[in-house]
C-alpha cells in the first residue's frame, strides 16, 4: 500500500472514530448535571455482591463468607468491581447512566447476635470513614473518576435514620448503636450523654408520629433534634459531597421529621445541589397522602412504590390489569408535583426478586420495556439482566455470577437507555392512554414534537389493533427493539390513524419521532425549592443560542449560562413563597409556565414548636401557622400539621418539627381544625420568637383561651 493510500485510509478511520465517539457521547448522559435525572436509567447495585476486584480488602473471620453460601455475611465486592465492571464495558454497553451503590460510610464490625452483618451498608459507625470492605477514600475517587469519565453519575445511599442494632439494657449488643465522628466516640445507645438518640423504645407502626420517634426494629434511632447529631449528619453529607458524588438516595425517610429532612434538603442545594430521593415504603395497593405531601413539599423526590407495585401486580403476580396499572398512571400524575422525578423501579433489595425462574422471564422483559419508556427516573436492580431470582432478604441480595451481555434483558435495557437519551419524550412527556383492555396497554409519552409510543401484551393471544391514533407524524415505523420482544412495524395515516396491526402475544412494540423544537419549552427545573443566592437548572429545549431571560414570577432573574436545551439561574432574593418559572427567548418567544418553584426565606433550621393545654373534640386536630411562607403566610389552608401528642409530648400537649428560616424573628399562632375543615383560631395576640442562626431549637407556649 503506498504512503497516500495509507494516509487517506488513516484519516478516514479517525474521521469515522471521531463521529462515532461525538455520537456515542452526546446519546450519554452529562454528568455536570447534578439535578435532571428525568432521561437517566439507575443501576442500583448492594456494592459487596456485585463483583470482587481486589481480594486484598476482603473481611476476615466470622463475618465473611469466601464462597457466599451465608448470605448474612460478606461476600466481597467492592468499588475495584464495580470500576472494573465499567472498564470492561458491561455497565456502560448496558447503557446505564447513573450508579446507586451502598452507603459508602464504615459500618459496625460485630456480628450481630442472630448472625448477621452489615454487608448492606446500612449500619452506619462513621459516616466520615469509608468501609474498608468497599475500599479506601483512594479507591473511591477512582470510582467517580472512572464513572464521570464514562458518563455515569454516582448516587451513595445515606442513612441519617439510625446507627445499628442496639439494646438499651445490653451494652453488649452488637456494637450498641455506636457513632464515631472521624474516629471520635460520640456515644450508644447505653451510653449517650450528649443525647444523640431516642430512647422511646421500638416503633409499633401504629402511627406516622409513632415511626418517627421510636426505633425502627433493633436500630438506635436517632434524636434529629440535637444540636451535635443534626451538624454531624449535615456535615458529613458535605464531605460526601466534596467527594464528587452526583445523588443521594436517603433510607427510611417515613421515620424521620419531615421538617428536618426539608432543612437538610436545603442545606445541600445551597452547598452542591445534586437530585435526591427517598425511601418511603408502600405495600401493593397502598397509597398514603402523607407520601405525596413528603415528596411534593421536602425538597426530595421518592422511590415510587406505587408504580413499582402496580406493575408487580400486573406483570408479576397477575392480581391487577392495566387498566388498574393507568388508573395509577393518571392519579400519581396528579398526586405528585414533579412526578417525573419519583424513581420507579420493578424490583429492589427489599422486595422479592422481579424474575422467580426461567418461564417467567418474559414478563421481566416486558416489564423493563414498561419501565423503561415510562414516567419517572427507571432503576434497574442489579442481576434483573441477569434474571437474577430471590424472595426475602437476604435471597434477594445474591452474589451477582454471570454478566452475559446477550441475555434479552440486557439488549433490551441497552436499546431503551439510548432511546430515553435520544428521544426528551421519555424524559419529559406526559403519558396519554392510547388503546386499552386487560391484556393490552397501548401509551403516548409527548414532549413538544418528540413523540414514543409503546404498545404492550401481556397475554397469551394475539390481538388485533384497529381504531389507534397517535401523535406520530405520518409515514412508516419501525419497532425500536428490533423485534426483542417480538413487536411489529407500523404505517401512521395523514389523519395521525394507525393502520391495523397484529400485537403478538407477550410482546412490546416500540414507535418513535424525534424533532426538536424551534420554540422554548420547559421540560424540568431541578431543584424545585431554594433561597436567594442558590443555583437552579432548566432543562428542555427551544431555548436558543443566544441569551434571552427567565422570570421567576414577575422578577427576571440572572442567568448563569445558557444553551438550547439548558439555562443556570440565580435565585433572587425577591418575597419567598411559590413562584412560576418561565424563558423568554432572545427572539422574544416565551415558553410554558413550569409552576409552584418555591423560594425560601433564607437558610433553613429545625424548630420545635410546642403548645400545651389544647384541648380538642374527636375528629380535630391542631395546626400550626405564622407570618412566613414555611408556616403558610398566615393562610389556614396552608397551616403545617396535623400536629403529633403522643411520644415526645402527650395530649393536651401538641409538638411539631418544622423547618424554619434561622436568625428570623416568626410569629405564629395555633389553630384546630375538624374533620370537615372547620377552623377555631386561639385568641390572644402572636406567639413570637427568634430563630437561631445554627442548630435546632424549640419554642413552648399556652394555648390561648
Amino acid at each position: 500500500m503506498n504512503k497516500r493510500r495509507l494516509l487517506m485510509k488513516s484519516i478516514a478511520l479517525s474521521l469515522f472514530l471521531f463521529f462515532t465517539f461525538s455520537f456515542s457521547t452526546a446519546a450519554q448522559s452529562d454528568v455536570s448535571n447534578k439535578v435532571d435525572y428525568s432521561r437517566d436509567v439507575i443501576y442500583q447495585i448492594v456494592t459487596d455482591r456485585f463483583y470482587d476486584g481486589d481480594s486484598t480488602n476482603n473481611p476476615s473471620g466470622n463475618i465473611y463468607s469466601s464462597d457466599c453460601s451465608n448470605l448474612h455475611k460478606y461476600c466481597g465486592g467492592d468499588w475495584q468491581g464495580i470500576i472494573d465492571k465499567i472498564d470492561d464495558g458491561y455497565l456502560t454497553g448496558l447503557g446505564i447512566t447513573a450508579l446507586w451503590i451502598s452507603q459508602p460510610v464504615e459500618n459496625v464490625y460485630a456480628l450481630h447476635p442472630s448472625g448477621y452483618t452489615s454487608y448492606h451498608g446500612y449500619w452506619a459507625r462513621d459516616y466520615k470513614k469509608t468501609n474498608p470492605y468497599y475500599g479506601d477514600f483512594n479507591d473511591f475517587d477512582r470510582l467517580i473518576e472512572t464513572a464521570h469519565a464514562n458518563n455515569i453519575k454516582v448516587i451513595v445511599d445515606f442513612t441519617p435514620n439510625h446507627s445499628s442494632p442496639a439494646l438499651e439494657t445490653d451494652p453488649s449488643y452488637a456494637e450498641n448503636g455506636a457513632i464515631y465522628d472521624n474516629g471520635t466516640l460520640l456515644g450508644s445507645y447505653s451510653n449517650d450523654p450528649l443525647n444523640i438518640f431516642h430512647h422511646n423504645g421500638g416503633t409499633d407502626f401504629s402511627s406516622y408520629e409513632d415511626s418517627i420517634y421510636r426505633n425502627l426494629y433493633d436500630l438506635a434511632d436517632y434524636n434529629l433534634h440535637n444540636d451535635t447529631m443534626d451538624q454531624y449528619l449535615k456535615d458529613s453529607i458535605k464531605l460526601w459531597l466534596d467527594k464528587g458524588i452526583d445523588g443521594i438516595r436517603v433510607d427510611a425517610v417515613k421515620h424521620m421529621p419531615e421538617g428536618w429532612q426539608t432543612s437538610l434538603m436545603s442545606e445541600i442545594y445551597a452547598y452542591e445541589p445534586v437530585f435526591t430521593f427517598g425511601e418511603w415504603f408502600l405495600g401493593s395497593g397502598e397509597i398514603d397522602p402523607q407520601n405525596h405531601h413528603f415528596a411534593n413539599e421536602s425538597g426530595m423526590s421518592l422511590l415510587d412504590f406505587q408504580f413499582g407495585q402496580s406493575i408487580r401486580d400486573v406483570l408479576k403476580d397477575g392480581s391487577s390489569d392495566w387498566y388498574d396499572f393507568h388508573e395509577m398512571i393518571d392519579s400519581s400524575a396528579v398526586d405528585y408535583n414533579e412526578v417525573i422525578d419519583q424513581v420507579t423501579f420493578i424490583d429492589n433489595h427489599d422486595m422479592s426478586r422481579f424474575s422467580e425462574e426461567a418461564s417467567s422471564n418474559r414478563h421481566t422483559d416486558i416489564a423493563l420495556a414498561v419501565l423503561l419508556t415510562s414516567r419517572g427516573v427507571p432503576t434497574i436492580y442489579y442481576g434483573t439482566e441477569q434474571y437474577l431470582t430471590g424472595d426475602s432478604d437476604p435471597d434477594n441480595r445474591k452474589p451477582l455470577t454471570n454478566f452475559d451481555t446477550s441475555t434479552n434483558a440486557y439488549q433490551i435495557t441497552s436499546q431503551l437507555t439510548s432511546l430515553r437519551q435520544s428521544n426528551p419524550a421519555l424524559g419529559y412527556g406526559d403519558t396519554n392512554e392510547r388503546w386499552i383492555n386487560s391484556d393490552v396497554y397501548i401509551y403516548e409519552r409527548k414532549f413538544g414534537n418528540n413523540v414514543v409510543v409503546t404498545a404492550v401484551n401481556r397475554g397469551h393471544e394475539s390481538y388485533n389493533i384497529t381504531n389507534l391514533n397517535t401523535s406520530l407524524p405520518e409515514g412508516g415505523y419501525n419497532d425500536e427493539l428490533n423485534t426483542l420482544l417480538d413487536g411489529a412495524n407500523i404505517t401512521v395515516s395523514s389523519n395521525s390513524s394507525v393502520d391495523s396491526f397484529n400485537l403478538s402475544p407477550r410482546a412490546v412494540s416500540v414507535w418513535q419521532y424525534t424533532e426538536s423544537s424551534t420554540t422554548p419549552l420547559i421540560g424540568h427545573v431541578g431543584p424545585m425549592v431554594g433561597k436567594a443566592g442558590n443555583t437552579v437548572t432548566i432543562n428542555g429545549e427551544g431555548f436558543g443560542t443566544e441569551e434571552g431571560t427567565v422570570q421567576l414570577g414577575s422578577s427576571t432573574v440572572e442567568i448563569q449560562s445558557w444553551s438550547d436545551t439548558e439555562i443556570e439561574i440565580l435565585l433572587p432574593n425577591i418575597n419567598p413563597g411559590k413562584h412560576d418559572i418561565t424563558v423568554n427567548t432572545a427572539n422574544n418567544n416565551s415558553s410554558n409556565s413550569y409552576n409552584d418553584f418555591e423560594l425560601l426565606t433564607g437558610k433553613q433550621i429545625t424548630m420545635r414548636f410546642v403548645v400545651n393545654n389544647a384541648f380538642t373534640t374527636l375528629g380535630s386536630n391542631v395546626y400550626i401557622v405564622g407570618n412566613v411562607s414555611e408556616l403558610g403566610n398566615w393562610n389556614p389552608d396552608e397551616a403545617i400539621g396535623p400536629m403529633f401528642n403522643q411520644v415526645v409530648y402527650e395530649y393536651p400537649s401538641w409538638y411539631y418539627d418544622i423547618s424554619v428560616p434561622a436568625n428570623e424573628s416568626i410569629e405564629f399562632k395555633f389553630i384546630k381544625k375538624d374533620a370537615v375543615g372547620n377552623v377555631e383560631w386561639e385568641s390572644g395576640i402572636n406567639h413570637s420568637v427568634t430563630t437561631p442562626h445554627d442548630g435546632t431549637d424549640t419554642v413552648i407556649v399556652d394555648w390561648q383561651q
